[in-house]
């Protein structure tokens, strides 16, 4: 039984590939792309021409047995259009279904958008919470921030560039006017870094629409923010515990909004069911 590598492929430049994941490319026996078109170019630049088969959103169900007749015979490869497999992009079935079958999954270190953006954003780096792409609906989107208004770990998700402008407008409406960074098209000919307080980021792109792929990186709530009295704990505790929920659960959710620490949460609820 052959190894499935997990193989990141450069987001913009074509130089951000590693050697390794240049040497598994040629010695696989098949490589599953998210779009064979474009990984046909970076095969080209390098000079490699192992077999390629498509594996994207629309038919990776579908191709499963085709990839794991390739895995009983030889190794193979996932990539996706840019960056880390699995990583808002195709990926997590086919891991999943390999390892249920006993095969070796070996992932590579290597390109994604995300850590440059974060690293490079100013905000705080030692803890953070990644969202995916935000929802693409409005009220979905407002609440989906407000379930994680009280976090004090810095946030980071993808957003579309047709959405960006919105995206920031429910940022501010939801969660204040906090420190924000635009990181646009990183490591691309026009990569772009937008950093400041929500509106001021916000006026910049009203003038100056963006293009392009883009991370948003969103401070993290402060405590004097978030910080709940503890008959706020009780009510919320009540109120969850009164809907059926249980008490970890419970405990968990409220530490989240309110910037309290679980075990103090939990220990009240403890308290109220005596």
């Amino acid at each position: 039984m052959g190894t499935l590598y997990i193989v990141p492929t450069p987001i913009g430049n074509l130089e951000d590939i590693t050697l390794r994941a240049l040497r598994v490319l040629r010695e696989v026996a098949l490589i599953a792309a998210e779009d064979t078109r474009t990984t046909r170019k970076l095969l080209r630049h390098y000079a490699i021409d192992t077999a390629l088969t498509s594996y994207h959103e629309h038919n990776k169900l579908v191709k499963l047995d085709a990839i794991f007749a390739a895995l009983a015979t030889g190794a193979v490869a996932l990539v996706s259009d840019a960056g880390t497999p699995g990583i808002s992009d195709p990926g997590y079935e086919l891991v999943r279904a390999a390892l249920a079958r006993g095969i070796r999954v070996e992932p590579l270190p290597g390109a994604t958008a995300l850590i440059p953006a974060l690293v490079a954003s100013g905000l705080p780096t030692d803890e953070f919470v990644y969202l995916g792409f935000l929802p693409k609906k409005r009220k979905a989107r407002r609440d989906a921030l407000e379930r994680i208004k009280g976090e004090q770990r810095t946030l980071v998700a993808y957003e579309s560039p047709n959405r960006l402008l919105e995206a920031l407008e429910d940022v501010h409406d939801v969660l204040g006017d906090r420190p924000v960074c635009v990181a646009r098209e990183v490591s691309k000919l026009y990569e772009e870094f937008q950093r400041g307080d929500v509106s001021d980021v916000l006026a910049y792109y009203r003038d100056t629409p963006p293009r392009g792929e883009i991370v948003l990186v969103i401070g993290g709530a402060s405590s004097a923010d978030t910080l709940w009295d503890a008959e706020q704990i009780r009510a919320a505790l009540r109120t969850r515990l009164a809907a059926g929920e249980g008490l970890n659960a419970a405990a968990k959710a409220i530490a989240r909004e309110s910037g309290w620490n679980k075990g103090d949460v939990y220990r009240i609820g403890v308290e109220m069911m005596d």
